[in-house]
Formats: structure tokens, sequence, C-alpha cells
């Protein structure tokens, strides 16, 4: 059974495309999207350990003439770096070119290079599959912000990239067959598996799941729209909490705007491949958080003291030896001293606790006059952003769409009594239900309107919670487990081609669950399921590190998923992602509310 690990199925090509080149001196080439495919995998200190000692991007103009060097081109096949790389081989600076193209390329775009290559020096064009990002060794993404279009329809040439990336995904997760599962709701989830099939069985001998496999595949693709719940709370998880309150783009996190902030910390790298710190406390929350920096400062506290005692000869070969380390541990903790200070301080200043707390129990309890109060009581809260009265709204409005005594209107009328709400907030609030509501979802978000989810909810509250910070459980959670559990409807998410449930002889029913194993069909009841032992997501519309949270926990469990989606959202980035499905254009109660 072949690994789920997109870090490693990345920096396996990238291992691939430098030994190839041979023992000698090398430039890597790069595209804007595939420098962060490498970035992501590889620090460059690492990478020049391979003889690589130069980084171009095609589309920017370099060096004159580097002719005792051999080019590395990884690059997507897209028309414009076609076009650059046969500009490039017409007037070659590199002595030889071994070029990689990162998804299929059209036979007329290789002719053409071929063409161009009029001084012989192209070696090798191939196809290595890397054309995502990899974030953990379970989680992925396209890197496009901004999916949906007016009236949540596809742009043709993202819906090619996104089938790109998940072709490339397959292939480089060494996937000859697979079921394809979709979102029945969701006509852009429809198109894409769509798509995804017909491009797999185009270009490959690509079947469906044999369903008796023993490493049986199903690639899940569910619409962001489904759950709109999750990218607006706030988060308590370490990397999560770093995304949501400062930001994290391509490991990157851009410190500049920290009070008091040094020059070398303004921008620093958050890599769990090689911050063993950051590797170990991913997933852990603020407390725990605060506590093992503290073992960390102690750590390098009792590693300065044995650095400073230098009383020999002995002493001072040890201190060279080990300066290395002791330099590293020292950015470690400067580096994540300042982010836990900074995320800190945040939490105090904006009322964090309070709000994410006011958050949980909008959306995992029910008490809707005690929740409208406690709402009105934060939006007279100087402490509380502007952002997050929009994020209490916008869950309230979700929460309580059919409730009786909604008050969505006058929540706004009260928030516009206190605060200058941006045109921008204001549209997004109008957008939410068009976006999320309970007209464009199939699944019960709120556990409110069947018996046994009810009673489950019921249990969940006698029992009470370990953290009132992390009620919430997302939907993808309890979508993927209906999925390992063979439960999941397939009149709510069909398989394009193969149905993913067979129906038995209608002449023999029978209520006994037989045992199963993953890859195998189980009956339960008068019907047989297949149960995936591996399962491949892809959001449309952007997923959440609290979603890869929940993979994680579930990963350790036994289960093998990856999950993906377009972007890898924060409140910000999810507001842009839903105004440009588009706002009703019917003048409604909110701007009404606006006008009182």
């Amino acid at each position: 059974m072949t690994n789920l690990n997109v870090i490693e199925a990345t920096r396996f090509y990238i291992n691939r495309m430098i030994d190839d080149a041979g023992q000698c001196v090398k430039g890597l080439v790069m595209d804007k999207e595939t420098a962060s495919i490498v970035s992501m995998v590889y620090a460059q200190s690492e990478i020049l350990q391979k003889e690589v000692f130069l980084f171009e991007r095609i589309d920017v103009a370099g060096q004159k003439s580097l002719k005792h060097l051999t080019a590395i081109c990884f690059l997507r096949p897209t028309e414009d770096n076609i076009q650059a790389l046969i500009h490039e081989l017409q007037e070659p600076k590199y002595g030889s070119y071994f070029i990689y193209f990162t998804n299929f390329v059209e036979l007329n775009d290789i002719k053409s290079i071929a063409e161009a290559d009029e001084y012989e020096c192209v070696r090798v064009i191939q196809e290595f599959y890397a054309d995502y990002v990899a974030i953990n060794p379970h989680l992925y993404s396209l890197n496009i912000p901004i999916t949906y279009e007016n009236n949540f329809l596809w742009n043709d040439q993202l819906l090619r990239r996104t089938a790109q990336g998940l072709v490339s995904l397959l292939l480089s997760l060494r996937k000859k067959s697979a079921t394809i599962r979709y979102q029945q709701s969701s006509n852009m989830t429809k198109i894409l598996a769509e798509r995804l099939s017909n491009t797999l069985r185009r270009q490959l001998d690509f079947a469906s799941s044999n369903v008796n496999a023993p490493d049986h595949t199903i690639v899940l693709i569910v619409d962001r729209r489904e759950d709109a719940i999750t990218p607006l709370l706030n988060q308590w998880t370490y990397q999560a909490m770093v995304h949501e309150l400062i930001g994290i783009k391509n490991n990157r996190v851009n410190l500049s705007q920290v009070p008091g902030i040094t020059k070398e910390l303004e921008e620093v790298v958050m890599n769990a491949e090689y911050d063993e710190f950051y590797a170990d406390n991913l997933y852990s929350n603020f407390g725990e958080i605060a506590t093992n920096i503290k073992r960390l400062m102690e750590h390098f506290q009792e590693k300065h003291k044995s650095q400073s005692k230098i009383e020999s000869i002995t002493d001072m070969k040890s201190f060279v030896e080990s300066y290395p380390q002791f330099k590293k541990l020292s950015g470690t903790v400067s580096k994540h001293v300042t982010i836990v200070s900074e995320l800190s301080r945040l939490v105090g200043i904006y009322n964090l606790l309070e709000l994410s707390e006011t958050e949980q129990n909008l959306v995992c309890q029910s008490n809707h006059s005690e929740i409208v109060q406690k709402i009105k009581q934060l939006i007279q809260d100087d402490k509380i952003r502007d952002e997050d009265i929009v994020r209490l709204i916008c869950l309230y409005a979700l929460r309580y769409e059919h409730h009786g005594n909604n008050e969505t209107n006058a929540l706004l009328r009260e928030t516009l009594k206190y605060r200058q709400l941006s045109g921008k907030y204001i549209q997004f609030i109008q957008a939410i239900l068009n976006y999320g509501g309970r007209k464009y979802r199939q699944a019960d978000l709120f556990n409110t309107q069947n018996s046994m989810a009810i009673t489950r909810q019921f249990i969940r509250g006698l029992k009470g919670v370990d953290n009132v910070y992390a009620q919430h459980i997302p939907l993808i959670r309890d979508l993927l487990e209906q999925l390992l559990r063979g439960k999941l409807k397939d009149s709510l998410y069909p398989s394009v081609g193969l149905k993913d449930r067979i129906q038995s002889n209608n002449h023999h029913t029978t209520s006994q669950q037989t045992q199963f194993q993953q890859g195998q069909l189980i009956k339960y009841r008068s019907s047989l399921f297949i149960i995936p032992s591996e399962i491949i997501v892809y959001v449309v519309g952007g997923i959440t590190y609290e979603e890869s949270y929940h993979i994680h926990m579930m990963n350790k469990q036994g289960a093998r998923i990856v999950l993906g989606g377009s972007y890898v959202h924060n409140f910000a980035s999810f507001v842009d992602e839903v105004l440009a499905g588009g706002v009703p254009s019917t003048s409604n109660e909110f701007f009404a509310a606006k006008r009182h």
C-alpha cells in the first residue's frame, strides 16, 4: 500500500530531477507556482548541498551566460511558460537543459520546444507530477485564493487548473484507479468530478477502483458552501492560530506589524520539516503552547550556560562543534517566543477568549435568547474588532436562519448604532446566506433535523465538553466518518461511472451488520457498501487548518486520508472568496437596516 504523504511525494520528484542531472553545478529554473511548490518541501540550505547553486524564474530576466551550469527547468505546462522556454532555447545561456513539467504537456508544445532547440542543449523532457503545494504530510492546496465567480460558476481556466492539480496528486501518490464521488447538491463538484474522470481516462489507462481491492481509493469532492461555519470561527491550535491572527503564506509569516520587531524577525519561515518545535506543536492548543515554549526557553538557557563555560582546549572544540546546533536553537527560540508573544497580545487586546467561547456556544448550543443578549453585549465592547462582530452576526444568521424570532436585522442595526462597519463587511453579511444558507446545503450543519443527531447532541451536552473553545466539529469529519463506516449515502454523494452502493437481492433482507475491513464490502441491513482504505478529499472553495487538525487526528487513529482544496482560508481570505460568488442584487433587509 502506497504512503499517503504529499510532502514525500513532492520531494521524491525534486530529488529525481536533481539526481538525473548528475554530478555537476546546477541551476534551478522555475515559474512563480513551482517556486512555491519547491520552497514548501525543501530548504534552500538543503538544496544547496545537492550542487544546486542558482535559482531563477523563467519569467524574470536573469544572468546572461551560464554555460558552465546545467539547467533543471521545473515548470507548469502553461502557454506562457512554453513560450518563455522556447525563447530561452533559441538563445541558450545554460550548457544543457533538463526539462520537467508538472503535468501533461501537449505534443504540439513538445514539437515547438524541439524546433527551438537548434543548439541541441535539451537532454531530457519529462512529466513529473508535482502540480500542487504540499503543506503537511496529509494536507495540500492548489493556491487558488478565489475559486467562485458570479453565481458560483466555474471559470474554464480555473476548472482546468483544478482538474490538472487533482490528476497530478493522484499520479504522485501512485494511484492507478479510484472511485470519484462528489456532492450531489453542488453543480461545481459534479462538473469537476466529471472533468477529472474524463481527463484520467483520456490521458491514462485509469479506471474506477476495484471495490474488492485491498487498496481501494475514493476521491471525495465537496463544496465549501456546504459548511460556511468552519472558516468563520476563531482557532486555538498553533498552526491555525498563526494563520488566523497573523497569516501564513507558503510557510512564511510576516511579523513586520508586531510592535518592536527586529529586522531579522520581520519575516520568518515556519516549516514543520525543518523546525522540530513547530512540528511537535502544530496541533497543540494555546495553553499547551505556552507551557512548551517555557520548556524550550529553559532548554535554551541551559545550553547557553554550557556554551559560556570555555576554560580549556576541549571546551573550545566542543563549542565549535556544537555552535551550529546552538545557533539553530537560538533562532528557533527567538522565532517562536516572538510569535507566541504576539498571539498572546492579540488574544488579550481583542478579548478573543470571551469572543471564541460565544462563537462556540452559538454554533454548538441552542439557547437563542441568551446568545442574542451576549452578541449585543459584545457589540458594545470596544475591545472586540469589527471583523469579529461580523463573524458573530454571520454565524447567528446561519444558525438561526429559520428561527421564528430571528434577530439578524436587529443585530445589524445594533452594530451600526455603535460601529462604522466597512461596506465590504456589510456586503459579506448580506452574502453569507446566499453562499451557505439552508437553501444551498444538503447537510444538517447544526444537528437539528433528525432524531439521531439531536440525541447525539443531547448526550454530548450531558457529558459536557473538555474544552469550551473546541466544541465545534467540522462537517468534513462527519462526512469522512460516515464514508469509513460505509454509510455515506450515494444519493447525496454519488460516484462518477461506478455506484458505490450495491443493492443486494431485494428478496433477501437482514438487519444484521457484518464485520468488515478497509477495502472490502460490508452488508448493512439490505445493502452493500464499499469501505475505502484510502480517501483523497478536495474541497472546492478552500479548506481550513481546523479541518486539517481533525484529519490528522483521524489518521492517528488508523485512517488514511489526504485533505486538500483550492486554498487554505482564514477569515480574511474567506470574506473575499464569498464575495466573489456575488452579493444578492435585490435590496433586502440588510441595507434597510443600515438606513434605520
